[in-house]
């Protein structure tokens, strides 16, 4: 693999890393930011995903849907399949919170559950990530 390439790949992971820490920045603290938290943890995953899409030299449109994402990881790796459940509560977060409504902020157990989330989302992708991009 070139060193381009390389490169990419190693943003899109460090990108992901750092979503996954201002989630859990945000959700500590006597105010903490549960709605702000929540959405990183969907970028983080997002952004995991997209790492492993540039890898397969698979083009990827600009989007926030994790299922679309994982599909198309599917094609060149069936244990994404294990993914598709976590994409279902990740994948709202995108844009959940990030206006005013009738709910403002996700409940405590909802961060933690999407932080843990991608978290693992991550670690799956690492997992399969050869040696120089890790």
């Amino acid at each position: 693999m070139d060193e381009a390439k390389q490169h990419e790949i190693r943003q899109w992971l460090i990108k992901a890393g750092h979503d996954l820490g201002s989630a859990r920045r945000l959700m500590t603290g006597e105010e903490p930011y549960l709605d702000t938290a929540v959405y990183h943890c969907q970028q983080t995953a997002e952004k995991a995903l997209k790492a492993c899409l540039t890898l397969k030299d698979a083009p990827f449109q600009k989007i926030h849907d994790l299922s679309d994402l994982i599909e198309q990881c599917i094609v060149f790796d069936l244990g994404f399949e294990q993914l598709i459940a976590i994409s279902d509560t990740l994948t709202p977060y995108a844009t959940a919170f990030r206006y005013p409504g009738d709910i403002l902020d996700p409940d405590r157990e909802d961060a933690e559950e999407a932080l843990r989330l991608a978290g693992r989302v991550v670690d799956f992708i690492v997992q399969r990530m050869p040696p120089e991009v890790r």
